[in-house]
């Protein structure tokens, strides 16, 4: 099976072409358009570009097309991307307007370009729908809960493989079946439990709790917006700061969401950039505000961390993903600084040495496991594209 993951921006187009061929799982093709202005001229060039590279004879072979959808209204899991999914993408497209409306108008382009191909879409969402409700909830009056306002969390493919491959490495095959079989067949019980922290740290980070293979928990809420500091995102802020900024600002609605939305997180604090390679550049010159901001992000990590190994009742592995976490040795040292006492150890020579492969981190007496997994969110995509067709026939 011929599996096309699209991954589509406000103002981008990225690809990869998978053969989902029993054990197989192999890259065949990927690309991607930056500044894009019409996402149907790209989606038609990607594929002239696929048959012209002889990754497909013709674009009639490709089976499926997967998308990283993020938020719907009333619609999470793995879903035939058809009108019922393209109306709660519409229905949220306030709440991700970045995200949303591309996705909206890429799943009715591809499908009036490859009529004859499944459009499955995956809503990083997906990954929470067993949440308790206590956790997943806010203290909002009826009417606010009524029209969806809880904690969606994001991130979810990236979570979801952390949890297959940290039980994987954990030596739990049971629980990391739990995980492949999540969104066909729910969450299943183990006879011993299995309880891990992931941190996704990278441009946009988020902390996710994980028992036996489940979320219990994550940090961002209603919308990408919230949790650790962003690259350029506010995360957590008190709801009573918006009416305050208004008065004492001047500032109109749009204005004060544009800044929190653009000009908050690791730039708004640091005042040097959204990447943390330049911010730690500019707080290893001195830069104080550069180091407050990076020190706002380890002690976001652990305030989140912490919250999940109360609810865990204890732990078992503790993993970092994404850009930052997979390659930013001095900041998971300072994440796991003076957690001894909790069991959890890592060894600086591994994890200095450790620049973005999975590697285990910890030392030899940790009884607390530390991992380095990469983020591998198309793999998981274009495996659960093909469960969902699977399920389908």
């Amino acid at each position: 099976m011929l599996v096309l993951i699209a991954n589509l921006g406000s103002t981008s187009f990225k690809y990869r072409l998978y053969n989902m061929a029993a054990g197989e799982d192999r890259v065949l093709a990927k690309g991607g358009y930056e500044r894009v202005e019409d996402h149907g001229v790209v989606i038609e060039d990607a594929l002239a570009e696929l048959e012209k590279s002889g990754a497909v004879g013709s674009r009639k072979e490709i089976d499926a097309v997967g998308f990283k959808t993020v938020l719907g209204r009333d619609l999470s899991g793995c879903v035939v991307a058809d009108e019922r999914a393209l109306a709660a993408l519409e229905g949220f497209a306030e709440v991700a307007p970045a995200h949303n409306p591309p996705y909206a108008a890429g799943i009715r382009q591809f499908a009036r370009i490859l009529p004859d191909a499944r459009l499955i879409a995956l809503f990083e969402t997906a990954f929470y729908q067993w949440v308790p409700e206590a956790a997943s909830r806010y203290a909002v009056p009826e009417s606010w809960h009524a029209a969806g306002i809880r904690r969606y969390g994001f991130h979810g493919a990236s979570h979801k493989f952390v949890a297959e491959r940290s039980a994987e490495l954990l030596g739990r095959e049971d629980v990391a079946e739990v995980v492949r079989g999540l969104y066909q067949n729910g969450p299943q019980a183990v006879d011993k439990p299995l309880r891990v922290i992931s941190c996704h740290l990278g441009g946009s980070s988020s902390v996710t709790g994980i028992r036996n293979g489940v979320a219990i928990g994550t940090s961002m809420g209603f919308s990408p917006q919230s949790g650790l500091p962003q690259n350029n995102r506010v995360g957590d802020l008190d709801s009573g700061a918006i009416p305050y900024a208004a008065k004492a600002l001047g500032l109109e609605l749009p204005e004060i969401e544009r800044q929190l939305t653009k000009e908050g997180g690791l730039l708004g604090v640091s005042g040097v950039s959204n990447d943390l390679r330049d911010v730690k550049e500019a707080a290893d010159n001195g830069n104080a505000n550069a180091q407050l901001a990076i020190d706002m992000l380890i002690h976001e990590t652990r305030r989140w961390a912490s919250s999940f190994l109360f609810d865990l009742g204890g732990l078992d592995g503790f993993v970092f993903t994404a850009g930052i976490g997979e390659n930013g040795a001095e900041l998971r040292a300072a994440v796991c600084e003076g957690l001894e006492g909790f069991g959890l150890k890592i060894d600086p020579e591994k994890n200095a040495a450790c620049k973005g492969e999975e590697t285990e981190i910890s030392t030899a007496d940790s009884t607390v496991k530390v991992f380095v997994i990469p983020a591998n969110e198309e793999l998981v995509l274009a495996r659960e594209v093909t469960r969902k067709i699977s399920s389908l026939s």
